[in-house]
């Protein structure tokens, strides 16, 4: 199993903020983690503008249908959230959810080579995707062809994070287009 956080750097985006809430500071974030309620636990987060990374303090989280809201200690107006819009929530590795036993982050499997148990190269790891039933690892092969392997463990046989390789079995049918 995977964890959606996305990684920049050493960070982990684990939402986007999408507009402001009320006149007291607050925004709204689409959680990109695949646990929303991480962020009762999250007390301090990075904000990614376009021109710098700013460390953030959250004070307070509520929730609101499929956003998250949030209140910084750092700002109190409107006005100085406002020019946050479409701006990354992020996280360090070290306040990111402890990962159980087979999980790993999405972000540390992008650009694994993919090889079958024979050892023979079948690509690299494009994105994985999630299609509501299970995640589908995007792969590139060689010949640059679009591959998709179901993340189910008679497809998908080991992820070594620490060597960026993917053991895969191909399945009959798999690689037919």
């Amino acid at each position: 199993m995977f964890r959606k956080e996305e990684e920049m750097e050493d960070l982990l985006r684990i939402g986007v903020i999408t507009t402001t809430h009320g006149i007291r500071g607050e925004v709204k974030v689409f959680p990109t983690t695949d646990d929303p309620k991480r962020f009762d636990h999250c007390k301090e987060v990075i904000l990614v503008t376009k021109k710098e990374q700013i460390p953030l303090h959250v004070e307070k989280v509520k929730y609101f249908k499929n956003l998250v809201i949030l209140k910084f200690k750092e700002y109190n107006d409107i006005n100085q959230v406002e020019q946050f819009r479409k701006c990354d929530i992020m996280v360090t590795r070290e306040n990111a959810v402890p990962l159980e036993e087979g999980e790993y982050f999405i972000c540390d499997i992008i650009g694994a080579e993919v090889v079958e148990e024979d050892g023979t190269l079948l690509g690299i790891v494009k994105d994985v995707m999630d299609t509501g039933a299970n995640q589908v690892f995007v792969i590139t092969s060689q010949e640059g062809r679009e591959l998709l392997f179901p993340s189910i463990p008679e497809c998908i046989k080991k992820v070594d994070t620490e060597n960026k390789q993917v053991v895969a079995h191909v399945m009959p049918g798999l690689l037919d287009l």
